[in-house]
């Protein structure tokens, strides 16, 4: 009896080996993989890694320990098919913040609400695709007096790129068209997006009340 104990366990143990000499994780490689394109950021989707997602949601419960162990939650969307990392919060111990915000320009921000109004507003028809100069001329309500129109336009140009290639939220389709991602829904939540809104409304309309 004792020998058939010894050796499943020794069986147990050797089922997963290292993946290097010295190697101490225990999860398969695609899941570490899966687990380091999320701290990477700014998110893991099926669409771009099919292989890593399959992984996450094989290993789910190990991941989120993981993550946890970062002082990291695990924000997951499976009928949108992706998943990204947010500092934890917490009333009753002191949690350090393992994941830095990407900062934003103003433009950046109003294009990110921008592009959050329109996937909420057309995504029960599948795919959202939206034209560059569609964007832009959404923002040029935000074009204050001391900005030209080909000043303004490099700016639109610069948050645009921050959103390909950067924050991954648009999907280039050509050169003037993207389609947005659905993770586009989750990066601002509706009580900040309330707030948001509201000051870029009063910028909108020439008033700073």
């Amino acid at each position: 009896m004792t020998e058939n104990v010894s050796d499943t366990l020794e069986a147990d143990v050797t089922e997963v080996p290292g993946l290097w000499p010295g190697d101490a994780g225990t999860l398969p490689e695609r899941s570490r993989r899966a687990l380091l394109e999320l701290v990477r950021g700014p998110y893991l989707s099926r669409a771009r890694s099919a292989q890593n997602w399959s992984a996450l949601l094989a290993d789910e419960s190990a991941i989120r320990s993981r993550l946890n162990d970062l002082f990291l939650e695990l924000v997951l969307d499976r009928d949108a098919e992706f998943a990204f990392v947010r500092n934890a919060e917490s009333t009753d111990v002191q949690v350090l913040r393992a994941v830095r915000a990407e900062s934003l320009t103003f433009l950046d921000t109003a294009m990110l609400l921008s592009l959050r109004h329109t996937l909420l507003n057309e995504d029960r028809h599948g795919r959202v695709i939206i034209g560059q100069d569609e964007l832009y001329e959404a923002l040029d309500v935000y074009r204050t007096a001391d900005r030209d129109a080909t000043d303004f336009r490099k700016r639109l140009n610069a948050s645009w790129s921050k959103m390909v290639n950067k924050l991954r939220v648009l999907h280039p389709i050509g050169e003037d068209r993207a389609e947005i991602s659905p993770v586009v829904r989750m990066l601002v939540d509706a009580e900040q997006v309330d707030a948001l809104q509201a000051v870029y409304d009063a910028i909108a309309e020439g008033s700073d009340s």
